[in-house]
């Protein structure tokens, strides 16, 4: 798609999605964010249009697609936090299977059939090698997973049936915030690394470190770390490969951080001490995750750009600051 058109953003107001949309914007496409706003944040929009709605109601879908003439779908709308997903699986399953199953429904009949779609390396489960390329077998070992990988499958039967065309965006971790500090994570229950190890600097609070016995050079586990705006050009570049590919595709940048390099990092950017409180290993934490991201430089002929880690670490703290800041 070379011409600008009109894009639907569906959980656009969240980390990724809101990334997503300031660059589609920025290259001058018509964005429409689709939100429920459990998750995510109306400011993070910023001038963008917002229709507040949710997955699992037909009726608002409906109206969103008889009213607009989309070209292409980006769909980032999940609940994503691993440990809750064992204890609230129900709505895992009605909210990531179902609603992305009304979603492409409602796609079908108004005869939109481009889908970006936001999947994860949680469909992999434990690495049986390192790294993981798109032909690791799939066996997620949590129900966040589990509800990727059907949906994942749903993808490629309606690809089939209905002459879907998707890319599915199998992400590592993503990280840090946009590099004009505007947007960044702001979840109403944090989970990720960063965030927590900045808010433990910023607020003089322990950072729960858990294992240091992992067969890792420094004993701590290694995580891929891609920083939000190269996986939002990712994304841009996937769009642009809708008619040429079909299918799944790893982002990450195939190099591995350890906590305690994150740690050290951490405190030569802020220029303060972390207080780190040495936890037991977590249950299912693989020592090492890392990425064979080969396929997105060939088919979408994508490299990252910011994974600097200090570039990743520096992003992020000048998002806190300025959220700290607008919180008061």
């Amino acid at each position: 798609m070379d011409h600008k058109g009109n894009i639907l953003i569906v959980g656009g107001a969240g980390y990724i999605g809101s990334h997503i949309v300031k660059l589609l914007a920025k290259l001058g496409y018509n964005c429409t964010i689709f939100d429920n706003l459990s998750t995510g944040n109306k400011e993070a929009v910023l001038d963008q249009r917002l229709v507040v709605g949710d997955l699992l109601n037909k009726n608002e879908l409906d109206d969103l697609f008889a009213q607009n003439n989309f070209d292409v779908v980006f769909h980032f709308a999940a609940l994503s936090i691993v440990p809750e997903s064992f204890t609230r699986a129900v709505a895992y399953y009605q909210n990531n299977v179902v609603g992305t199953f009304n979603l492409l429904e409602t796609m079908l009949k108004y005869n939109v059939k481009k889908i970006i779609f936001s999947s994860t390396r949680a469909t992999y489960g434990d690495p049986q090698y390192i790294p993981m390329d798109e032909k690791h077998p799939q066996n997620p070992i949590n129900p966040y997973g589990r509800t990727k990988l059907i949906i994942e499958q749903m993808l490629n039967d309606f690809h089939h049936s209905n002459d879907l065309s998707f890319i599915a965006l199998r992400y590592f971790n993503a990280a840090g915030a946009s590099l004009d500090g505007l947007i960044g994570e702001d979840r109403r229950v944090e989970t990720h690394i960063i965030p927590l190890l900045l808010q433990a600097i910023k607020n003089d609070t322990t950072f729960k470190l858990f294992g240091n016995d992992y067969e890792t050079t420094d004993g701590t586990c290694i995580r891929d770390y891609i920083h939000v705006e190269d996986l939002a050009e990712a994304h841009y570049l996937a769009m642009q490969k809708l008619d040429q590919y079909c299918g799944f595709i790893n982002i990450g940048t195939g190099q591995g951080t350890s906590v305690q390099e994150m740690i050290t990092m951490a405190e030569r950017v802020t220029n303060k001490k972390a207080h780190v409180q040495l936890q037991p290993r977590r249950q299912g934490d693989p020592a090492i995750l890392c990425a064979d991201h080969k396929l997105a430089t060939e088919i979408l002929g994508w490299t990252p750009q910011y994974n600097d880690l200090e570039i990743i670490i520096s992003s992020a703290w000048k998002w806190e600051q300025r959220k700290w800041s607008l919180k008061g």
